[in-house]
């Protein structure tokens, strides 16, 4: 998606050979127009799919989540990285490993959002190492629902989990691919 690319060309800051920062407009201060599109994109490039629901994990996904969701007509529901007094007691749970806190994680979904009628799309900012999607797709398994895909805002495709993920016969649909940082600068695929 160029308008993606051109904003992280302009706005995007690399900070390491594997971190670009993208708060400026992504996951921390949000441009809503531009999430809106990008919503409007995975409702495009997932339209074949008889999508249900839309699934990602707290935070950093939900703004795009939603607005995908708002795209193809159907709720959002997002698992929790911590636990709440007002949550089920009925929940999926699964354990998720951060590329960018470097920590673990129980992820919880109540199990009142989320059943073997539904047809699910993750929705994420990035796709790293994969574990947050893997631990979206545990609980869709636990729920019995069926994965029509992973819709994923940035990928960097020097990290193993896209291919992890494919690996599994997935559909994964990145808006941008990152094939590398050079020199401070970002390299799509």
């Amino acid at each position: 998606m160029e308008l993606l690319k051109r904003r992280i060309e302009k706005d995007g800051r690399v900070i390491s050979s594997e971190v670009v920062k993208v708060d400026s407009f992504l996951n921390h201060q949000i441009d809503p127009q531009l999430l809106f599109e990008m919503g409007k994109e995975f409702h495009r490039l997932f339209a074949d799919k008889p999508i249900t629901k839309i699934l990602t994990i707290e935070a950093s996904g939900i703004a795009l989540g939603v607005m995908t969701g708002l795209s193809i007509g159907v709720p959002m529901v997002f698992a929790k990285k911590v636990a709440s007094r007002n949550l089920d007691k009925e929940t999926y749970l699964t354990k998720v490993h951060s590329f960018t806190k470097q920590i673990d994680y129980d992820i919880q979904l109540s199990k009142r959002y989320l059943n073997a009628d539904d047809h699910v799309l993750i929705v994420d900012d990035f796709l790293a190492n994969g574990q947050a999607c893997l631990g979206l797709i545990d609980i869709i398994e636990q729920a019995g629902a069926t994965l029509e895909g992973v819709g994923i805002a940035i990928e960097k495709e020097f990290q193993p989990g896209g291919k992890l993920i494919r690996d599994r016969g997935i559909k994964v649909e990145s808006l941008a691919i990152i094939e590398a940082f050079v020199d401070g600068k970002v390299k799509f695929k």
